[in-house]
C-alpha cells in the first residue's frame, strides 16, 4: 500500500469520525432528507481532506529539518503551533468558500457573521488529531532508535565474537607445536604418532571455530581425542574421567571450550608419575564442570591469556549466564553453562541473518496489512451502520456500541502490531531466566 493511499484512507476515516462527533454534538443527526445528509457528509470530508493534507505536508516539511535528539520539545511546540495557524487559515478559507458559493452570501455578510466560536470545534478536533499523530510519531521514532541501537550492539557483538574465535586457530596450533617439540625430545616415535593425530584434531578446530555453539556431545568426543594426544606425552601421569555423552543431547557449549580448559589444567599444574594430574569432567545444575587437583607449577611460562579469558568473553557475548571459576585449597574447577534455550544476546545476533530477517519482516508486513484492513473495514462499516440506524430506529442509537467496541479493538490491534507491550513480555521472560540462572549458580558454589 502506497503512502498516498494510506493517507487517503486515514483522512477519510477521520472525516467519518468527525462527522459522527460533530452531528452528535450540534445537530443530533436531524436531516430533512438523504440529500442533506450526503451534503453535510461531503462537507465534513472536504474539511477533513483540506485540513488533514495541509497538516500532513507541514508535518513532512518539519521532517526535513536536522532535528537533534534533545529537540523533541521544540519539535512538538513548533508542530502544534504551526498546525494551529494552518488550521485557522484553512477553516477561514473553507468557511468563506462555503458561505459564498454554497450559502450564497457576500464576503461582507460572511465577515459580519463570523465569530471565534465558529472555529473552536474544528480547532479542537484538529489539535486532538495532531497531538495523537505526534504521540504516534515519537513512539515510532523511539522504537526505530531502539532497533538501530540493537543492530549496532549486535554488529559490535558479532565483530568481538569473531575476533575471539579467530584467536583459537593460532593459539591451538602454537600450543600443540610446543607439546610436539617437547615430545620429540622425549620420545621421537610417539612424536610421529602425535603428528598424525594432530592433523585430525586440527581439522575439527578448523570446522568448529566458525560456529557460535556446538553440541556438548561433539565437544566431549573431541575432548577425548585431545586427551589421547596428552596421554601420548604424559602416559600414566595424567588421569581423565569424562562422560560418554551429555544428559541432554540438545545442550550446547562454545566450541573448543573443553580443549582450552584441559590445556589450561595441564599447563599450570605439575604432571608427574608421583603426582599425577586428575582431570574430571561432569555435569552439575546445567553446567559442564572441568575439575582438577591443584598442584601448581613453581615456574610457569608466561601465559598468553587466551584460554580461560577467551571462554569467559565468548560466553559474555552469547548469554547472561556466567562462567564460574571455583578455586579451593586442593582443587580448581571451571563451570561453563550448557545452553539449551538461546534467549540471550545470541538470539539478537542470529536474528539479524538475512533469512530470519526476511521472515520476520514478512510476518510484520502481514500484521500491518491486517491492521489496515481492519481500519478500512471500520471506516466503511461504521458509517453504514450509522446510516441504517438513522433510517430505521433513530430513537435508539445502537450504532454507538459497535463504534466504540470495535474502535477499542482497533486501538489495541494497532498497539500490538506496532510493538507496544512486547518489550514488557520480553523483559519479564528475561528476568525469570536470569533468576533461574542465579539460583543454579548459587547452588553450584
Amino acid at each position: 500500500m502506497s503512502k498516498n493511499t494510506k493517507n487517503i484512507i486515514i483522512t477519510f476515516g477521520i472525516g467519518c469520525l468527525v462527522f459522527i462527533i460533530g452531528n452528535a454534538i450540534f445537530r443530533g443527526f436531524e436531516f430533512e432528507s438523504f440529500r442533506e445528509l450526503l451534503v453535510h457528509f461531503s462537507l465534513y470530508q472536504l474539511y477533513a481532506f483540506v485540513l488533514g493534507y495541509s497538516n500532513m505536508y507541514f508535518f513532512d516539511y518539519l521532517e526535513k529539518f536536522p532535528w537533534k535528539d534533545n529537540d523533541s520539545i521544540k519539535r512538538i511546540v513548533v508542530g502544534i503551533f504551526g498546525s494551529i495557524v494552518l488550521t485557522l487559515i484553512g477553516l477561514f478559507i473553507l468557511r468563506m468558500l462555503t458561505a459564498m458559493f454554497y450559502a450564497d452570501q457576500s464576503f461582507d455578510a460572511f465577515i459580519a457573521n463570523e465569530s471565534y466560536r465558529n472555529y473552536t470545534f474544528g480547532l479542537w478536533i484538529t489539535l486532538s488529531i495532531v497531538i495523537t499523530f505526534h504521540a504516534v510519531y515519537f513512539f515510532k521514532k523511539n522504537q526505530e532508535k531502539k532497533v538501530k541501537e540493537s543492530q549496532i550492539v549486535a554488529q559490535t557483538q558479532t565483530a568481538k565474537f569473531d575476533a575471539l574465535k579467530n584467536q583459537l586457530d593460532p593459539h591451538f596450533l602454537f600450543n600443540s607445536l610446543n607439546v610436539l617439540t617437547s615430545l620429540i625430545e622425549e620420545n621421537p616415535d610417539k612424536a610421529q604418532d602425535f603428528t598424525t593425530s594432530l592433523s585430525k584434531i586440527y581439522r575439527y578446530v578448523l570446522e568448529q571455530k566458525n560456529k557460535d555453539l556446538v553440541s556438548v556431545d561433539e565437544e566431549l568426543k573431541f575432548a577425548k581425542t585431545y586427551m589421547s594426544l596428552l596421554k601420548m606425552r604424559f602416559e600414566d601421569s595424567i588421569i581423565f574421567d569424562i562422560p560418554e555423552q551429555a544428559s541432554n543431547p540438545d545442550s550446547k557449549v562454545v566450541p573448543l571450550s573443553l580443549q582450552l580448559l584441559l590445556e589450561n589444567a595441564v599447563k599450570h599444574n605439575m604432571v608427574t608419575e608421583k603426582k599425577p594430574l586428575h582431570i574430571k569432567v561432569y555435569e552439575k545444575d546445567g553446567l559442564l564442570v572441568v575439575e582438577n587437583n591443584l598442584q601448581i607449577k613453581q615456574i610457569v611460562k608466561k601465559s598468553s591469556g587466551v584460554g580461560l579469558n577467551n571462554i569467559t568473553q565468548r560466553y559474555q557475548l552469547l548469554t547472561k549466564r556466567k562462567v564460574i571459576i571455583n578455586q579451593q585449597a586442593e582443587s580448581f574447577a571451571v563451570a561453563i553453562p550448557m545452553l539449551t534455550k538461546q534467549i540471550t544476546n545470541m538470539e539478537t545476533r542470529t536474528s539479524h541473518s538475512r533469512e530470519d530477517a526476511y521472515y520476520r519482516a514478512k510476518k510484520q508486513v502481514e500484521e500491518i496489512k491486517g491492521f489496515y484492513g481492519n481500519l478500512i473495514s471500520y471506516s466503511l462499516v461504521i458509517p453504514l451502520l450509522f446510516f441504517i440506524n438513522y433510517q430505521t430506529s433513530w430513537n435508539f442509537q445502537w450504532f454507538w456500541f459497535p463504534m466504540f467496541g470495535w474502535g477499542m479493538g482497533l486501538v489495541f490491534h494497532g498497539f500490538a502490531v506496532f510493538g507496544y507491550g512486547k518489550t514488557w513480555e520480553d523483559r519479564k521472560i528475561q528476568e525469570i531466566l536470569e533468576k533461574e540462572d542465579e539460583f543454579n549458580q548459587s547452588k553450584w558454589k
